[in-house]
C-alpha cells in the first residue's frame, strides 16, 4: 500500500434508540448512547496548502451532520434521517455519517475537491472498549 495522510475531526452525539431482535438481549429496549464521532479523510497527497481538509471546515461539517441526530430518538426519527426499516445499530449509524460526510465533501465544503481525497472512514465510539467504524471512497 502506497503513503496516505489521514486527518483526523472529533465530536459526539447523545441519541436514544432501540434495537430489534433476540441478538441485543436488554438493548431491544429503548436506551441511551453517547457516541463519540471521529471522522478522518484519506488522500494520498497534501495540497498546495499542506494540508489534507480544512480542519475547521471538517469540524464544522461533522458537527452539521451529527445535529441532525444528537438529542434524538432514532426510534421516532428513522423516516426523516434515513433511517427507516434498519437497525440503528453503531455500524449503521457509522456508515450514515460517512455518506453525509461524503455529501458534505463533494459540495466542495471541506475546502478541497473530493477528487483530490482517496475516502472517508469514521469510527463511532460507543464505550472505551467498544467501537465499530465504516470506510469509503470518495
Amino acid at each position: 500500500m502506497s503513503p496516505r495522510f489521514r486527518v483526523t475531526v472529533r465530536d459526539h452525539m447523545m441519541v436514544a434508540h432501540s434495537l430489534r431482535g433476540e441478538v441485543f438481549g436488554p438493548a431491544q429496549q429503548l436506551h441511551g448512547a453517547t457516541f463519540v464521532v471521529d471522522a478522518t479523510f484519506v488522500a494520498d497527497d497534501v495540497d498546495a496548502a499542506g494540508i489534507v481538509v480544512d480542519i475547521g471546515q471538517a469540524t464544522e461539517q461533522l458537527k452539521a451532520v451529527l445535529a441532525d441526530l444528537t438529542y434524538r430518538n432514532l426510534d421516532d426519527v428513522a423516516d426523516t434521517v434515513g433511517l427507516a426499516g434498519v437497525n440503528t445499530t453503531t455500524e449503521v449509524l457509522a456508515r450514515l455519517v460517512a455518506d453525509r460526510l461524503a455529501e458534505k465533501v463533494h459540495d466542495g465544503l471541506l475546502g478541497r475537491p473530493a477528487d483530490e481525497l482517496a475516502g472517508i472512514e469514521v469510527t463511532l465510539r460507543e464505550s472505551h472498549i467498544a467501537w465499530a467504524s465504516y470506510e469509503r471512497p470518495l
